[in-house]
């Protein structure tokens, strides 16, 4: 089990202090543009390894007019007990900072194993019309929230390829020092697109299981490294990514980067039961698509590690018709997964009024909407703000 129990905001994103305590295992965060739904969600996506779902950097987080620090701290209910994980970067650093219960934890991994989070934003509506970068980062997402261990081997890929690509540009041929490059690059390539096929893989069969009324995706990998691991043995895929990396320097030096490692890989997804590919598809069609996979996601981390992820949905209704909206509603109310959803309508989530509680957002506070689900007999609306 995987509850959020408390959420505290310090001079985050609008808000200068918020303590929000989660009353139902569904919330729909409701308000104008601007009022503070994403910030939220981008909050709890901050949790997680990576760089949470704005992509933003740190100089954005903290609030315009603060004091320059920001903090984000959650309480949580595990399958290990309570605990308190944190974020947040000192005023002047642009180095974000994490707590476990208090203390630095030995890396992002420690709270990877404890917590998970998916999560589907408006800018995902055109991930395949964009370049694949967007893409990957997706694909590693997913597995990051089914493999913690994954962040580590693609930090570590890229810190080894930042390094070997400097020294060619720099024109500095050190053989000894290029191959120990070239062979850490190769050992977390292979390691990490090994994980993403294992994802892969994994999700195609958890899709075909059951894709419910949206329609069931097919995920592949453009990737020459997976393809090897299909038919070979990770040592020999390393060590025909070592020797095609030597093989390339010059090549690699004169295009300022590398032509071969984890960073080429691209995400393909094609409409299984037509064939079509996404990038094809009507703009529905992909939301459709992209929620099938997020949801079956979501299914097959509690399968596989005991507890479903936090469920992170801004504006999930729109682009999709009244029945496939219907359909989404249904589902949420059988997923054991909390969810957190966005919109600017109210009157959109109605269906789910028996299963969730509505929050009202705007000037830095939340407000509990009596139409939905309350907890106790107490039925007036209930400031959140401090």
């Amino acid at each position: 089990m995987l509850r959020l129990t408390r959420l505290t905001l310090t001079d985050f994103r609008g808000y200068t202090a918020l303590v929000w305590r989660p009353a139902a295992r569904i919330s729909v965060l409701y308000g104008p543009n601007g009022t503070g739904k994403t910030n939220l969600l981008e909050a709890l996506s901050l949790l997680v390894p990576g760089r949470g779902l704005r992509g933003a950097r740190n100089a954005d987080l903290p609030r315009q007019g603060g004091s320059g620090a920001w903090a984000v701290n959650a309480r949580l209910q595990t399958r290990d007990g309570e605990t308190s994980i944190g974020t947040g970067a000192e005023a002047g650093s642009d180095r974000r900072v994490f707590r476990l219960d208090g203390a630095a934890p030995r890396g992002q991994a420690d709270i990877g194993r404890l917590i998970a989070a998916v999560w589907l934003t408006p800018q995902m509506d055109r991930l395949f019309q964009d370049g694949l970068s967007g893409r990957r980062r997706f694909l590693d997402r997913l597995v990051w929230a089914l493999e913690p261990g994954h962040a580590r081997e693609m930090a570590a890929h890229d810190a080894a390829m930042g390094s070997r690509n400097r020294l060619l540009a720099e024109g500095r041929q050190d053989r000894s020092w290029l191959a120990g490059l070239e062979d850490s690059i190769a050992r977390h390539a292979v390691a990490a697109s090994a994980a993403r096929l294992n994802l892969v893989t994994r999700l195609n069969a958890r899709i075909v299981a059951g894709s419910g009324a949206f329609p069931p995706a097919r995920i592949g990998l453009a990737c020459t490294i997976a393809e090897r691991l299909e038919t070979g043995s990770a040592l020999a895929v390393e060590d025909w990514l070592r020797a095609g990396l030597e093989a390339s320097r010059n090549r690699d030096a004169a295009a300022g980067t590398c032509a071969l490692g984890a960073h080429r890989t691209d995400l393909r997804l094609t409409d299984a039961a037509t064939g079509t590919p996404a990038a094809l598809a009507s703009t529905g069609e992909q939301k459709s698509l992209l929620i099938g996979v997020v949801l079956a996601h979501a299914s097959l981390i509690a399968s596989a590690r005991g507890f479903a992820p936090l469920l992170l949905l801004d504006e999930p209704a729109v682009h999709l018709d009244a029945d496939r909206r219907t359909a989404l509603w249904d589902v949420l109310a059988g997923l054991p997964a909390q969810t957190i959803l966005t919109g600017t309508d109210v009157g959109t989530f109605l269906p789910l009024a028996a299963h969730a509680e509505a929050l009202a957002t705007g000037g830095g506070v939340l407000r509990r909407d009596d139409r939905f689900l309350r907890p106790g007999t107490d039925a007036a609306p209930v400031p959140m703000g401090l």
